[in-house]
């Protein structure tokens, strides 16, 4: 009646996350090298005979690297949309399943949400993955949070979600303007304060476990991340992805929350001076 989750890499050095029962898993994204992947399931204790198939959001190099060698190494099938695919020069002798944005199809006892997001890809989509009404949501590299992300993420149990960027720090960073405007310009990535304002203004009851992913390396910081949503979690666990090694893997149920007070206000950027 549950699933299990971890990030085993989370960032523009790669970026892969594992969804699973005792059966049946999927690796969302591979982008470390395929000894890598390895290394980190072997070290959460988890089989690579457990993952049923590689579901790709994007075919950006940070989620693809090792996606050929893992695949062919152990016959893993690759769910990619056909546009995505053209992007992934190396996939030829993998075998695919296409899937289209916004299907439902189910990897072995696991049922895959895809929908489509924002970003600056051929065609970007997030996932939610479910398993006995419980559902867990992989939602990185988003360029804003659009309807589709605020339906879908309403339904989670727990979501690794992105928080790329501190506003002020990557205004005040080394990065060239046309870079800053590409990642907040709509179709890059999301803000700490965005997702924050996903997060205190969507969740539900059911929600127990938030995992803050794909922070940049240059803007953002996990100490003042985690502290800005620990200020409101009323209960949610909340953990930051690493770029450098996996997470814990959590154990999520259906587990509901009493009922918690009021929504709060959106936060605007200037308050996050004060964290």
């Amino acid at each position: 009646m549950s699933l299990y989750v971890a990030s085993l890499n989370s960032g523009s050095n790669g970026n892969c996350y594992y969804v699973g029962n005792e059966h049946d898993a999927v690796l969302v994204d591979a982008g470390l090298a395929c000894k890598e992947i390895e290394r980190r399931l072997l070290s959460l204790q988890l089989k690579v005979s457990n993952i049923k198939a590689i579901v790709v959001s994007h075919e950006h190099i940070d989620h693809v690297r090792g996606l050929a060698g893992l695949s062919i190494k152990y016959q893993i099938p690759v769910y990619v949309t056909k546009a995505t695919m053209q992007g992934c020069y190396h996939l030829k002798d993998t075998p695919i399943v296409h899937f289209e944005k916004n299907d439902t199809f189910n990897i072995g006892t696991l049922q895959i949400k895809a929908f489509a997001k924002y970003h600056d890809a051929a065609d970007p989509t997030s996932f939610n993955i479910t398993y006995n009404a419980v559902t867990v949501g992989v939602y990185t590299d988003i360029g804003k949070v659009c309807n589709n992300v605020i339906k879908h993420f309403k339904q989670c149990h727990a979501v690794i979600l992105e928080a790329n960027y501190d506003t002020a720090m990557l205004a005040n960073g080394k990065y060239p303007i046309f870079l800053q405007d590409r990642i907040r310009g709509g179709n890059g990535h999301l803000s700490n304060t965005e997702a924050f304002n996903l997060f205190i203004q969507h969740r539900t009851p059911k929600l127990t476990h938030i995992i803050l992913a794909h922070l940049s390396k240059d803007n953002n910081d996990a100490t003042l991340v985690q502290q800005l949503f620990e200020q409101k979690a009323e209960g949610v666990q909340i953990s930051v992805a690493s770029r450098l090694k996996p997470t814990t893997l959590y154990h999520i149920g259906a587990t509901y929350h009493k009922k918690r007070k009021s929504k709060p206000k959106y936060v605007h950027e200037l308050q996050l001076s004060l964290f």
